[in-house]
């Protein structure tokens, strides 16, 4: 299988003056590289946390068609029947069958047999 590079993209957003002081502190206290090293940090650790969030992320990511069912499924870490379920109680519709040869792969790779 043909591995994909994933490139690291740039997003903004607007902070408290409190909250950008203590970003900018983050580097000096030495436990992060970088702001982006530990809001990727901070944000893997609350999608731990929340599981209800990486349901409703991957269900919206699913409906709009930007992952494949696999790819939800690690998401949230379900199976696939209970992926279905969950898609399927939200009224979000299935899709059948795999679209794209990405899709297959990434549906492969949550299947774990």
């Amino acid at each position: 299988m043909e591995k994909i590079e994933e490139v690291n993209k740039k997003i903004s957003f607007i902070v408290s003056p409190g909250l950008e002081m203590e970003l900018k502190a983050i580097p000096d206290t030495e436990y992060y590289r970088d702001i982006s090293e530990f809001l990727e940090d901070a944000v893997k650790a609350l999608m731990d946390a929340r599981r209800d969030l990486r349901v409703a992320i991957a269900c919206a990511l699913y409906e709009k068609g930007k992952i494949s069912l696999g790819r939800a499924m690690e998401i949230v870490g379900v199976d696939i029947e209970r992926m279905k379920e969950i898609l399927l109680e939200r009224g979000i519709k299935l899709r059948r069958g795999a679209e794209t040869v990405e899709e297959i792969e990434e549906e492969l790779k949550g299947l774990e047999i």
